[in-house]
């Protein structure tokens, strides 16, 4: 980057987290530290569920799972909605009325303390370890642009994530993320519009989609139905509600967001337009990707996007098989020109004939790129078994740093850093929570001052961001970073959805019933992922009924003596 660039992102970056820290002062006690005080308007808590939600991994990996695979991940944001509004009429009430720092405390009320444990422990394993995908996401924006390994990265960004965290608590979290979503609008908006101006002179904005939607990229709606396709109406709407329920429901780094409302109203309406506005801003970050492919048409990209994996294969014993296959990319893609300029020819005079025959040749020339890339693939394996071959995190980071114009990377690469920011620090502030809470404070020591509470609360947060840098040093392997992140919350998030589903709705079932219910299930669920029996999104729909059903047998036939006191 030049210096332009670095010096947006540094005021960029440093003034929203110092306008966060300024507001956060003076903080001394743990409702201050872990809910703000509960003194947040609607507005404030929408920005910050969106926040929290939106990480940097949406902005690498969304545009780069266009890129590869079109816009059907859409779909998975299409229960978004529905689970919205079962949160305002159900969740929020009950949370508020029994004045809650964590979701899991009503458990206990509810249960007994075993069920409360259980499920505070599935979330500390799953958030703690997509935090640490959070953080690794940022880290090869970094490492991208200084050109070093992505561990000494993601060691820095954690380090700073977590002081910036330990100081300022969800207070200094919330009113970060107000002024991140703002410049995260604004940026996305400038990217889009740079993605189309820079297109050739005689591809407009409609011409792009039409050449996108012709090469199979704007397959936003799929109608069928098959349990192993991870992204179509179905899965998005029946399972995509399910774990968007858990996820909003019963995740604490989003619980933690709505319990800082001032009342029931404010928690709702910041929800209502976290529903609103959630798909059609994924849809606009997923559009993006989509463009930067068509753009890519027409200029040559990269035989591999990771410029740091491909520096290490170009001074390895193989530089010379990787160089002969890039040279070998790049004349297949001089070809396709013909078969684009074909297409476009096609589409403006409606020549279907044209249309189909152009669009042939250029899926034979992606086959045989796919097979370049392959190759390519193979052999940075070869020559380090440790290699990061999945590209699709960086695409979209790739164009940015290579084409956008001075003072605009900068800005893009602060939202990136600002994404990230705000969604581990709501993590690590979730994590911290739950530890002293529901742990620590409930098992251990409940007797001590609200300053002894706080300290320990910061030393919680210190502690999880360790646990989080560590996963980060190996999140490279998982693949497609969003994806991981809500395939491993699909393991956890059916099974704790299904307890807070027994809990509010089936008061005939105690609480040794849904403990043993809920182990069941976890084995249930993860056999299911590891056999590859169906898509991650079904794992939250059988995970929740799952529980139910459990917790209704093992009720009427092992505890139907024993009693069961609402407390609720």
């Amino acid at each position: 980057m030049s210096t332009i660039d670095w010096l947006v992102m540094g005021v960029t970056l440093f003034a929203i987290v110092s306008y966060g820290m300024w507001k956060s002062r003076g903080t001394k006690n743990i409702q201050g530290f872990l809910l703000a005080d509960k003194k947040l308007p609607w507005y404030h808590v929408g920005l910050s569920v969106m926040a929290t939600q939106a990480s940097a991994i949406t902005f690498l990996s969304a545009p780069g799972q266009a890129y590869s695979d079109g816009m059907r991940f859409l779909q998975f944001y299409f229960g978004l909605p529905l689970a919205m509004i079962v949160l305002c009429v159900t969740f929020i009430p009950i949370f508020q009325k029994l004045n809650v720092y964590t979701a899991y405390e009503y458990l206990e009320k509810r249960f007994d303390i075993k069920t409360r444990m259980l499920t505070a422990f599935l979330f500390l394993i799953q958030r703690g370890i997509s935090t640490g995908i959070t953080i690794y996401a940022p880290s090869i924006v970094l490492s991208s642009i200084l050109g070093v390994n992505i561990t000494y990265t993601t060691l820095f960004i954690g380090s700073i994530v977590i002081m910036y965290t330990v100081y300022g608590g969800t207070k200094a979290v919330s009113f970060t993320q107000l002024f991140q979503m703002i410049i995260i609008f604004g940026g996305l908006f400038c990217a889009a519009f740079m993605v189309i101006n820079m297109l050739p002179a005689d591809i407009g904005f409609v011409d792009a989609l039409h050449i996108a939607g012709k090469m199979e990229k704007l397959n936003l709606i799929d109608t069928s139905f098959d349990w192993n396709n991870r992204y179509n109406i179905w899965s998005g709407i029946i399972g995509g509600f399910f774990l968007q329920l858990s996820y909003f429901g019963t995740d604490q780094s989003q619980v933690g967001r709505y319990l800082t409302g001032s009342s029931i109203t404010q928690s709702r309406l910041g929800l209502i337009m976290n529903g609103l506005v959630k798909i059609p801003m994924q849809f606009f970050i997923l559009l993006i990707g989509t463009l930067v492919f068509v753009f890519y048409q027409f200029h040559q990209p990269p035989v591999f996007f990771n410029e740091v994996e491909v520096n290490s294969i170009k001074n390895s014993i193989y530089k010379n098989d990787y160089n002969t296959l890039e040279t070998n990319y790049r004349q297949l893609h001089s070809g396709k020109l013909v078969h684009l300029n074909d297409l476009k020819t096609g589409i403006d005079n409606k020549d279907e004939e044209l249309i189909n025959s152009a669009r042939t040749q250029l899926q034979i020339a992606e086959s045989k790129e796919k097979e370049i890339k392959k190759s390519v693939t193979d052999l940075m394996v070869k020559n380090n078994s440790l290699a990061d071959i999945n590209d699709t995190n960086y695409v979209f980071l790739n164009f940015v740093t290579k084409n956008l114009p001075v003072g605009m990377i900068g800005l893009l690469i602060a939202i990136i850093f600002l994404a990230s920011m705000g969604s581990t620090a709501s993590g690590l502030n979730a994590l911290a929570s739950t530890t002293v809470v529901d742990v620590y404070k409930r098992l251990i020591n409940n007797d001590e001052s609200n300053h002894f509470y706080l300290a320990f609360s910061r030393w919680a947060t210190v502690g999880w961001g360790i646990f989080c840098v560590i996963i980060a040093v190996y999140a490279g392997k998982m693949g497609n970073l969003l994806e991981a992140v809500n395939i491993l919350g699909s393991l956890f998030y059916g099974t704790i959805l299904g307890i807070f589903v027994v809990a509010f709705y089936m008061k005939n079932v105690g609480g040794k019933a849904v403990f043993y219910a809920a182990l069941i299930t976890e084995v249930f669920v993860f056999t299911s992922w590891m056999l590859e029996l169906t898509a991650f999104l079904w794992l939250n729909v059988i995970g929740c009924l799952l529980v139910m059903f459990f917790s209704y047998l093992l009720q009427i036939l092992v505890f139907r003596d024993s009693k069961i006191e609402i407390r609720n």
